[in-house]
């Protein structure tokens, strides 16, 4: 009962709906519901098929709700591909799962020719915060110069580049699709 509790407060909560409202949606007491979500209640099959259909969740959640998994890549781990144009390397740490739109990536680069990249898709945005050395990065006609710790965002539907200024420079870069 305390995973059912937790899953229905925390979808109740992404739906963004008061308890009483979910209630009325249901079609069950308020009551009943605040005891669920209390883990003190005992529901029937109905009543939390009408919570999932109103939560918009499948049973599955409730009764089974997903384990949190950790997922670990070490910084010498991780499949790793090199531009042509540049000293340049990128490896991919996570992808967005479906339905998110955000994909994580580890960079390592070296001085020499700037990594120029054609615009994305209309509406990608990229973040990067520089991990060590100097980069310069942004926009290709203005990028901006970032040192340890410095953050970025831009367009990346537009011409953009990543030029390393310092040998060993690292950053992580978040590519936001919208």
């Amino acid at each position: 009962m305390d995973s059912i509790a937790a899953v229905l407060r925390r979808e109740r909560g992404r739906a963004g709906l008061s308890l009483t409202e979910v209630a009325r949606r249901a079609g069950v007491a308020k009551s009943t519901l605040s005891q669920l979500e209390s883990g003190s209640g005992n529901p029937s099959l109905e009543t939390l098929w009408a919570l999932c259909v109103t939560l918009d969740v499948p049973p599955s959640r409730l009764l089974d709700p997903p384990r949190p998994r950790v997922h670990v890549i070490r910084a010498d781990e991780g499949v790793t591909l090199a531009s042509a144009q540049a000293d340049y390397q990128a490896a991919m740490l996570s992808a967005g799962p479906p339905g998110a739109r955000r994909d994580v990536y580890r960079l390592s680069a070296e001085p020499g020719a700037a990594r120029a990249s054609d615009p994305h898709m209309p509406g990608v945005v990229e973040h990067v915060v520089l991990a060590s050395g100097r980069a310069r990065v942004g926009l290709a006609d203005d990028p901006v110069e970032l040192r340890p710790g410095d953050y970025v965002s831009y367009p990346a539907d537009l011409p953009h580049v990543f030029e390393a200024l310092e040998p060993s420079t690292r950053a992580v870069l978040i590519s936001e699709h919208n």
